[in-house]
């Protein structure tokens, strides 16, 4: 093979997620793949479904989804009428006839012709990354056979916590999880806790075994920070708190929540610190949403969403301490950032959590509501304490595994014996 792999880049996810606010973990790792494919000039296309079929798309049409990512959809078209008809107008929808015209080839929902197009343009040494968490259709992945097909398993949280997903989604991503694990040709996890779930689910499901994990930390990038996209009047004068995600039943709001009216019942309203709690709503946690709503408009809590990466950063920066009282994560990029700046951690004890923060965090139990209540009174009583800032995965280090992780998969193929062996 030739030193330097290509790239068959799946950015499924990230038009999914067009002017849908602020980006989730996994888009950022997809986003960030695109960027690296195109900074490096790295050999790559893209591959995107669409309605009723995949699109093969061309290296700079990443550019144009880039910048529709960055906010600039000016030329996106208005939706058609029949679309505004049946209501589909997001920039997604309205995405989506650009990129039909920029696409080299536009196939239906399995992806025929798509890997033989593929490797006619870019040669032999074509590994198809799929680290989005979408198009995850074993048809697809079926087509995709000439290709190296590496996977990145981010969590498995669906699997082990139906509980805290929407209705039907664990049997979905069930059915998805079992089609692509078993055909991938290689398997990347985020961390090693979300490694040892993987495979203990493949295990389970008594899917084939053959594909290697290869665990590749996602990297942590820190945005200089600008107050200037934080709501006008915001009182950051009195010691504040934040904790960052979507608001959903994993996340573990509801104990902060507790955790603010307890410290309401120790302390007089003028001691009381604020907590920010920053993130869109999500689902199932219609209780946690009714509580928010009940907020005073000047309170002690105040629910901040829609925030850029910039104004996020300037609220780490003078803020207390991050709180985290999550019950399932894979990773945890909150953690990452705060802890790179040099930001006090308060978390539960989750695996992930130790692994990458080991000793710089304090944890609590995600049940016991007067404890973090206790922590946060502490810390508050006294200036925002800073710690050595934490070393932290980077994205380089990610990158260089994931190509050695291809590198090698590629090899392989050249073996004697390898069709057998698969």
């Amino acid at each position: 093979m030739s030193a330097e792999p290509a790239f068959l880049l799946d950015v499924s996810r990230l038009i999914s997620r067009l002017g849908r606010g602020p980006a989730t973990g996994i888009d950022r790792v997809e986003a960030e793949w695109l960027a690296h494919l195109s900074v490096t000039a790295t050999p790559h296309l893209l591959l995107a479904r669409a309605r009723r079929a995949q699109l093969l798309l061309p290296a700079h049409a990443g550019d144009r989804i880039r910048q529709w990512l960055d906010g600039d959809m000016a030329d996106l078209p208005k939706a058609a009428m029949l679309d505004r008809w049946r209501g589909r107008t997001s920039a997604a929808m309205r995405a989506e006839p650009l990129l039909r015209e920029m696409a080299l080839l536009t196939s239906d929902r399995t992806g025929r012709g798509i890997a033989d197009e593929a490797l006619r343009r870019m040669g032999p040494d074509l590994a198809y990354l799929n680290v989005g968490h979408s198009n995850l259709d074993k048809r697809l992945w079926a087509r995709l056979d000439p290709l190296l097909r590496v996977l990145m398993i981010h969590d498995t949280i669906p699997l082990d916590h139906p509980e805290f997903t929407r209705k039907g989604q664990s049997e979905r991503f069930r059915e998805r999880f079992a089609g692509s694990v078993s055909q991938a040709d290689g398997l990347l996890s985020i961390s090693e806790a979300s490694r040892a779930d993987l495979i203990r689910w493949r295990k389970a499901l008594h899917l084939a075994e053959t594909a290697a994990v290869t665990t590749a930390p996602i990297g942590t990038r820190l945005v200089p920070p600008d107050p200037s996209g934080l709501p006008e009047g915001l009182d950051l004068s009195r010691p504040f708190f934040v904790t960052l995600g979507t608001i959903e039943p994993r996340k573990n709001h509801a104990l902060l929540l507790d955790a603010w009216e307890e410290l309401a019942r120790r302390l007089p309203a003028a001691r009381l610190p604020r907590l920010f709690i920053i993130g869109r709503r999500g689902w199932e946690n219609h209780e946690t949403f009714a509580r928010l709503d009940r907020l005073a408009p000047n309170g002690a809590v105040r629910e901040l969403s829609g925030l850029d990466d910039a104004a996020v950063a300037a609220l780490l920066d003078r803020c207390h301490a991050l709180l985290m009282p999550s019950r399932a994560e894979g990773f945890g990029l909150p953690l990452t950032e705060a802890a790179a700046r040099g930001v006090p951690v308060i978390c539960s004890p989750l695996p992930v959590a130790r692994e990458i923060l080991g000793d710089y965090a304090r944890y609590l139990s995600a049940d016991d509501h007067r404890a973090w209540a206790g922590s946060v009174s502490l810390l508050a009583g006294a200036l925002p304490l800073r710690l050595s800032p934490l070393t932290v995965p980077q994205w380089q280090s990610h990158f260089d595994l994931v190509r050695g992780c291809v590198i090698e998969g590629l090899r392989a193929r050249q073996l004697p014996g390898y069709a057998t062996r698969k």
